[in-house]
């Protein structure tokens, strides 16, 4: 650690990345350019490994966990974070990248993994944990329609883990959760019949809309206590 007043740290910090020898990540923030790089003023850092730097502790989710577990074939340029550290946006550029941002308690960051992205360890929410999420913000899935094509994916894919789904949804505390997927897996016709019973059993009660980012009101399925205020048709999964 330099010893340096504030001050004179500010203006070294802003020297050393005036000539490329660090990249600037928000404000007061910096990280290391790789001497490797051939020209330093238009290095960019991995995102995932920014939003690490910036949001700690976080970890990536939504889309983005999607395209890491392979749920999903679409390719979206932001990059979605979960943090429990406190922001003032929710949505900005950093090195040219987008990065959406979700808050929650500390408490409720569980359910992720560790990956490696170059030299940097990070933190991304595991395939039931990324589900999970996608049932409890629709929009961080894109909408409830895109949602749905990620839930059947997990169904029908290799991280399908029934037991794990229903513990992160009851973890989470919010029980919207299971009202949307109970719903969608009658509606997918999936066979879960154990996770099924687990939402009729701890769905709450009042009616929640199926997508709280579409503002028309939908019809009332007693059923689940839901507005179906988008329809989902049901398709054939991948392969």
């Amino acid at each position: 650690m330099l010893a340096l007043e504030m001050p004179r740290a500010r203006r070294l910090l802003a020297y050393l990345a005036a000539r490329g020898w660090l990249a600037r990540v928000r404000r007061g923030m910096y990280i290391t350019v790789p001497l490797e790089a051939t020209e330093p003023s238009q290095w960019r850092e991995d995102p995932w490994i920014v939003a690490t730097a910036a949001f700690s502790p976080c970890y990536m989710a939504g889309l983005s966990a999607c395209e890491h577990w392979g749920l999903t074939d679409q390719i979206f340029r932001d990059v979605f974070v979960t943090t429990a550290k406190r922001v003032q946006r929710r949505r900005l550029e950093i090195q040219g990248t987008s990065f959406r941002l979700k808050v929650l308690p500390e408490a409720k960051l569980f359910g992720t993994r560790s990956v490696w992205r170059a030299r940097v360890r990070v933190q991304v929410s595991d395939p039931s944990r990324t589900v999970v999420d996608l049932l409890d913000e629709p929009r961080l899935g894109g909408g409830i329609r895109h949602v749905a094509e990620v839930l059947l994916a997990y169904f029908e894919g290799e991280h399908r883990d029934d037991a794990r789904l229903v513990e992160y949804a009851s973890r989470l505390d919010n029980r919207t959760v299971f009202k949307r997927l109970g719903y969608l897996i009658e509606t997918l016709d999936v066979d879960a019949p154990r996770v099924l019973a687990a939402c009729l059993e701890r769905q709450s009660s009042g009616a929640s809309p199926l997508d709280p980012s579409v503002h028309t009101k939908g019809r009332f399925l007693r059923r689940w206590n839901l507005r179906v205020n988008v329809e989902i048709v049901p398709q054939a999964g991948p392969g």
